[in-house]
């Protein structure tokens, strides 16, 4: 007796395991069939496609799951290893560094913002008022420094080597009147940097989350127009025909999330599109 009623609870078990399994499975695909997960920087990246999520995603039959990362190297390690769909948090300079240093095989898609390079202070006022030897802030990824320091050479700081642009390193500085010590740090770092710099050289989504405004506190900021800067959607190569893919970029280029960045950002975000 005690005999069938352990072979009759072991059969019970397996039966149910296997149900319990084979639901499982199915609500497992049912949720994910559309979701997109999509790594992005908190703002404004995180916050335009937060928008883009609760008003826009439903109607195109999308769901949206927003992974937030507070640096610029594991959003394309995670999309590489397959833990996301896409990210949204680059641009197109920065993708190329990583694809050649890294080798990774990735789609970038079509512009969606730009978030102007800008240079700020809690010492000063002006450029003109910068002091002799001052410490000066940039970002320590290539394609981001060589962007400062073109910024800075724009705005009579220093002088580059003619041609260099925005592929420029510190050994391209020609002229340094004012003797100024440059810091690389990572950009996420920097916004803390102005209690130990004379002036540091933001991107804006850096500044926006730590409460500048870089239309109205920036020094200087970078001009729109012509900017090869605006930050897309990067996807594993091959994956830009996925119908969720489509799908969202419709949505990210749509008048109602133009509207959105204008209306929330006041100029410190531009639309790319």
């Amino acid at each position: 007796m005690r005999r069938r009623s352990f072979a009759a609870v072991l059969a019970a078990a397996t039966l149910t395991l296997g149900l319990a399994a084979c639901g499982s499975s199915d609500s497992s695909d049912s949720a994910d069939k559309d979701t997109l997960k999509v790594g992005v920087s908190p703002v404004p990246h995180g916050e335009i496609l937060k928008y883009v999520s609760e008003n826009l995603a439903a109607a195109e039959g999308l769901k949206i799951e927003i992974v937030e990362f507070n640096d610029y190297i594991q959003p394309n390690v995670a999309l590489s290893e397959k833990q996301l769909d896409a990210n949204y948090f680059q641009h197109i300079p920065y993708l190329e560094e990583e694809v050649a240093s890294k080798g990774y095989k990735f789609t970038a898609l079509k512009p969606v913002h730009i978030e102007p390079l800008g240079v700020y202070s809690k010492t000063v006022k002006t450029l003109a008022e910068v002091p002799s030897g001052g410490v000066v802030g940039i970002p320590n990824d290539p394609s981001n420094s060589g962007r400062a320091l073109a910024l800075l050479a724009k705005n009579g700081l220093i002088t580059l080597k003619d041609g260099v642009g925005v592929k420029a390193t510190e050994k391209d500085i020609t002229a340094n009147p004012k003797n100024l010590q440059f810091k690389a740090l990572e950009a996420a770092q920097l916004p803390r940097s102005l209690e130990d710099t004379a002036i540091s050289v933001i991107n804006g989504n850096y500044a926006i989350e730590t409460g500048l405004k870089p239309a109205t506190d920036a020094l200087v900021l970078e001009a729109g127009d012509d900017n090869p800067y605006a930050n897309l959607v990067v996807v594993r190569a091959g994956d830009e025909t996925d119908a969720r893919v489509v799908k969202l970029e419709k949505l990210l280029h749509s008048a109602e999330v133009k509207k959105f960045i204008e209306d929330k950002y006041q100029g410190s975000v531009l639309a790319a599109f």
